[in-house]
């Protein structure tokens, strides 16, 4: 069972919902990203999506967008994105790091050597925004017998057949995008993710998260209601934007354990 797994179902025997957060590694500078991947832990993280820096980031709004362009000033890299990886593991060797970003630095290198890296990094998944589930069996499957599970994301427009396929090939959870923008934009409909949700479980097993669109506690707890975990992002890309650099560490704990005591009060 990976750590994903292992994850999801502890929390469920203690009626608990998995809050997964995201950082993009190099923001605001190279020697924070460690650090915040071990405050968001401390804050009540249950998983860390880690984003690899991306010159044309096509699914993230205006705030993620920044991010990466802070970390690509430093010129972080994806074998960089593998170095925070090993350097958080030293300390921290449960909790799931998935790395989230998009096919063309996979490409770069290569997805068996891809594969290859993120496992002996310590990494234990990955979410690949424009590789579609029809043209991923054999990386799925690759990753799957490296003990990876490949994370697919299902929106409002997704046919039941592109959940039935998510169903095939992912692992992990399954990542539904509850609004029909970009990160960070709009406000979520909680009723209409309710039935989304229901719709999905139809035919995907896997736990599922809901994000986009969730900034404060009130709203991840409602959307707690009908998911298995609350995806949040932009948000705390705001955090680290409005924060000094000595205190954003701080302020990205801070924030965290506010949705995290929000989660745990339902």
């Amino acid at each position: 069972m990976s750590r994903i797994a292992q994850t999801f179902t502890a929390l469920k025997a203690d009626n608990k919902t998995a809050l997964v957060t995201f950082i993009t590694a190099g923001d605001p500078g190279p020697e924070l990203t460690v650090p915040l991947m071990h405050a968001l832990v401390e804050g009540g993280a249950n998983v860390l999506e880690l984003g690899v820096p991306f010159s044309d980031p096509m699914a993230e709004g205006p705030v993620i967008q920044r991010a990466c362009e802070r970390a690509l000033k430093f010129n972080v890299g994806l074998k960089d994105v593998f170095g925070f990886v090993r350097e958080f593991r030293k300390n921290d060797p449960d909790t799931p790091v998935v790395l989230m970003g998009y096919a063309n630095p996979i490409e770069r290198i290569g997805q068996t050597e891809f594969i290859r890296c993120a496992k002996e990094a310590g990494a234990d998944g990955a979410i690949v925004v424009d590789y579609p589930p029809e043209e991923c069996a054999a990386f799925a499957t690759e990753m799957r017998d490296n003990g990876l599970d490949l994370i697919f994301l299902l929106a409002p427009t997704s046919t039941t057949e592109r959940v039935k396929q998510v169903a095939q090939y992912g692992g992990g959870f399954s990542y539904y995008v509850s609004l029909k923008g970009v990160t960070g934009a709009g406000t979520i409909d909680t009723a209409d993710v309710a039935r989304r949700v229901a719709a999905i479980r139809e035919h995907v097993k896997l736990p599922i998260g809901v994000g986009f669109g969730i900034r404060d506690g009130a709203t991840a707890r409602a959307v707690a209601e009908v998911a298995d975990a609350v995806v949040i992002g932009s948000r705390i890309i705001q955090e680290i934007e409005n924060s000094p650099p000595d205190q954003t560490v701080d302020a990205v704990r801070a924030f965290t354990t506010t949705i995290r005591t929000a989660l745990d009060a339902r």
